[in-house]
């Protein structure tokens, strides 16, 4: 047995064991190093991509805080071409659309918007933008293409602000029983989804009078 054997014996194993096996431990060393150096040179560029990103959006809120819109435009090009998967980038993007909605080129801003809303990494984002670009939707008349984009399942906690912009819609539309029943809805989140439930309710009493009283939440018993 192995606890039996001479020293001389065991360092004889040893180097047995080692001519058998000694090439496969200096690949495993040279590859667990090569795997961590790869691993720190990702993550290294990731945070300098990152640094770049953040650099770059804070260069676009100077020139914007200093309205100047072309030098801002440019920058979000920038910032778009050179980190295009950047959180970064799309809230530039979400700023170049408010940009182009100022200045009536509502098709510029979608253009952004439909960036953020197809490709963006960040689920809320996502979300923003395609209420956005619903809102823009109802600017230009294009109801039944503002009602299926805020026709989503998953809106989370932009389900009420969703379904006001439905009623809006349909409002527009002269879909009178439609806008009352999202508003409806929209009303049913209350204040904690940032609604204001106040103006839904002038909303739902001008379509249908009395509404007000079946649309609010009834009074807490005492």
């Amino acid at each position: 047995m192995d606890e039996y054997m001479s020293e001389k014996e065991q360092w004889e194993s040893l180097k047995d064991w080692l001519r058998v096996n000694g090439l496969w431990i200096v690949a495993g060393v040279a590859l667990g190093a090569g795997a961590l150096w790869g691993y720190r040179f990702w993550q290294e560029r990731k945070e300098r991509l990152a640094l770049e990103a953040s650099t770059r959006y804070e260069q676009v809120m100077e020139a914007l805080s200093r309205n100047d819109r072309t030098r801002g435009l440019t920058l979000i090009e920038e910032l778009r071409r050179d980190h295009s998967g950047s959180g970064y980038a799309d809230q530039a993007e979400l700023l170049a659309a408010r940009l182009y909605v100022d200045t009536g080129e509502f098709e510029k801003a979608a253009e952004r918007l439909e960036q953020v809303m197809n490709a963006s990494d960040d689920a809320e984002l996502r979300l923003v933008a395609r209420g956005r670009l619903a809102r823009i939707r109802i600017q230009q008349g294009n109801f039944d293409a503002a009602l299926a984009l805020l026709d989503i399942s998953k809106a989370g906690a932009f389900a009420a602000r969703f379904n006001e912009m439905r009623g809006d819609a349909y409002v527009a539309k002269g879909e009178v029983t439609q806008a009352v029943e999202a508003y409806r809805a929209a009303h049913g989140a209350g204040t904690a989804a940032g609604i204001d439930t106040a103006l839904l309710d002038l909303k739902i009493n001008e379509l249908s009078p009395g509404a007000v009283a079946a649309a609010a939440p009834p009074p807490k018993a005492e």
